[in-house]
């Protein structure tokens, strides 16, 4: 599979979070870094000993997104992904974080009634001991 437009990106990723809602459970992986495999390779020389470290040109960024589910008893795994130029990050960026904020929205804080039964249980029991 290719990547997608920035559009596509953002319709796939809302319904993979409204995925991960409906199902109560599991987790989505968002990754980026700067996608340097179509850039020509500078030799190191004295003055730049790193070329790759500062580049001539500004390099687009990759991201990606997955539900990181691969077993046949869950559903499908999703990998998406897009390119961004440099000159539309600040844009994207602004998009994503509404995306990404939308789809934390409606998360429900952890059930930690029994951790809490068991740590006054526990708290119960070596108080006495701590006492001595």
């Amino acid at each position: 599979m290719g990547h997608l437009s920035q559009d596509e990106f953002f319709t796939a990723l809302t319904s993979l979070f409204n995925d991960r809602k409906a199902s109560a459970h599991g987790s989505i992986f968002l990754t980026q870094k700067r996608l340097s495999y179509d850039q020509p390779k500078e030799e190191p020389s004295e003055s730049n000993p790193f070329p790759d470290l500062n580049p001539s040109d500004p390099l687009p960024v990759i991201i990606r997104a997955t539900n990181g589910k691969s077993k046949e008893k869950r559903n499908r795994k999703v990998k998406l992904s897009t390119i961004v130029k440099p000159e539309e990050l600040e844009g994207f960026y602004a998009r994503y974080a509404e995306c990404c904020k939308a789809g934390m929205a409606a998360l429900k804080p952890r059930d930690r009634t029994k951790r809490k039964a068991k740590e006054k249980a526990r708290r119960k029991k070596g108080g006495a001991v701590s006492a001595q």
